[in-house]
């Protein structure tokens, strides 16, 4: 009788809870992939299913999204008017090769993303966490008006410091100072990190969390992945390194960390910090702190900024490429799947996690097919386990498939870089998989220059001398057990 009772309430719990899984996955309007994914996780783990979504499976309310859209629109509306004007008289990159490629490229980061193409732009490039900081902390030490900082991590450990000291210093002097950071990507470091900073003037805060939140809310699975900083406003750093001292290479588990990050003077610079005024302001709904001033006359000063550099034919044309679940545009992933369509010779693509949607597999599968020298590099070791062996069976099915990947070896792989052409790159913090493609708050620069693509090219070679081309020879001989983990993780795919 009992067991008769137990194996009864066991089916009801079963269908309730397949009824509820299904009712909670299909309520809200997701890519078919992850609605698959999520429905799978909440049906074979009952309860601890529905706790795990919770934590990172919801989307973001209504009007958190209303939030984001609105101060995009109205800040960004007559910039891209201006530039469709311009683009349909050709009057964009006349000077460059591959005009066609170029326009093609740039109009379509207009139009799904309202990325205004700067000029004029003087680009340092660094793929070394110590020069990178450095940098940065004299560029910080001698800032004069203001400085702006948003990062996924913002660490409490040596380099955290060392960022915070000079922060402190520049807030001493007076320079105006706002720290926008992810608290799930900070892990340990929360508002009393900063609080010295804000009795000096300064001004901190985690993105859409609450002022003295001390870990993340309910929605986990969305971050602030972006690493900008805007000084003086003639100043920007955008990339892959955040802050902390795995990525000046002091964490023994990974060693040497290779990652790729911009410094850039130029018009820019105007666009990273309009991304950064719109990020800070809609944190501000949640934390009450003050709003930055987007008005008239500023939005007037910076039209004539960007107005004098548009004449400059030096330096390197530059588009601030933002993407994030509050935008179902998907800017930067459309941005890498133009760039791969329309290669002709080769594209070079650098990323710790290749998890790509089925849009990007196909377009660089075609490229291969097509004779397109599409190679890609991963790292050697995982930081997270089940991403990297999901990452393996995407390498696997893609060496199968005539693309080249390779795993670099010496240390560390976390740039997110793609190269193309003869001036086509990208370097930013969007990695080729879901998560950079759909939940996270991303921004990328897409240029247009023959140096700097000839630069990050030859970086690229560089580093295969330190990696390992895998064949399908290198696959076979996995472990039975390696192989059904990749293929496990894969179907995990869309949510990790």
């Amino acid at each position: 009788m009992f067991l008769l009772l137990l194996s009864h309430s066991l089916w009801i719990i079963i269908i309730l809870n397949t009824i509820l899984a299904i009712w909670t996955v299909f309520r809200d309007r997701r890519d078919i992939a992850v609605t698959w994914a999520w429905l799978m996780v909440l049906t074979f783990l009952p309860i601890i299913g529905f706790i795990f979504y919770l934590f990172v499976g919801r989307k973001l309310s209504k009007d958190q999204i209303f939030n984001i859209r609105h101060e995009q629109k109205a800040v960004m509306d007559d910039f891209k008017v201006q530039q469709q004007n311009l683009i349909r008289s050709r009057s964009l990159l006349t000077k460059r090769k591959n005009l066609e490629r170029d326009l093609l490229l740039s109009n379509l980061l207009l139009e799904t993303d309202e990325a205004i193409l700067t000029q004029g732009n003087q680009v340092q490039l660094y793929t070394d966490g110590n020069e990178k900081f450095d940098q940065l902390i004299q560029d910080i030490n001698q800032a004069t008006t203001q400085v702006h900082i948003e990062y996924y991590t913002f660490s409490s450990d040596h380099l955290g410091r060392r960022v915070l000291h000079a922060l402190e210093e520049a807030a001493r002097r007076g320079v105006e100072v706002r720290v926008l950071y992810d608290l799930g990507g900070s892990r340990g470091t929360n508002y009393r990190f900063f609080q010295y900073l804000e009795r000096l003037g300064g001004e901190a805060q985690a993105f859409i969390s609450s002022s003295k939140a001390l870990f993340s809310s309910p929605r986990l699975n969305y971050h602030l992945h972006r690493k900008l900083v805007i000084i003086d406003g003639n100043i920007g750093y955008i990339g892959g390194f955040n802050i902390g001292d795995q990525y000046v290479g002091e964490d023994p588990k990974f060693g040497y960390w290779r990652d790729t990050h911009l410094r850039v003077t130029g018009s820019a610079t105007v666009m990273m910090q309009i991304r950064f005024m719109m990020d800070w302001n809609t944190t501000c709904r949640r934390t009450k702190k003050t709003r930055i001033d987007i008005d008239a006359e500023y939005m007037r000063t910076q039209f004539e900024r960007l107005a004098e550099y548009e004449s400059r034919s030096q330096g390197v044309p530059m588009q601030i490429v933002s993407s994030g679940p509050d935008n179902e545009n998907y800017a930067i992933r459309r941005g890498y799947q133009g760039i791969i369509s329309q290669a002709r010779q080769y594209v070079y693509i650098q990323t710790p996690y290749l998890i790509p949607e089925d849009s990007i597999l196909e377009s660089l599968i075609v490229a291969a097919k097509e004779g397109v020298d599409v190679r890609i590099m991963i790292p050697c070791m995982p930081d997270h386990p089940f991403v990297y062996r999901a990452t393996e069976y995407f390498a696997k099915y893609l060496t199968d498939n005539g693309v080249k990947v390779y795993k670099y070896n010496h240390g560390f792989l976390h740039a997110k870089t793609m190269v193309s052409g003869n001036n086509i790159a990208s370097v930013g913090s969007a990695n080729l998989d879901y998560r950079s493609a759909k939940l996270n708050f991303e921004v990328n620069a897409f240029t247009y220059d023959h140096q700097l693509a000839g630069h990050l090219k030859a970086i690229f070679e560089a580093d295969l001398k330190q990696s390992t081309l895998l064949t399908t020879d290198y696959f076979a001989n996995q472990s039975r057990w390696l192989k059904l983990k990749q293929y496990f993780c894969r179907l995990l795919a869309p949510i990790l």
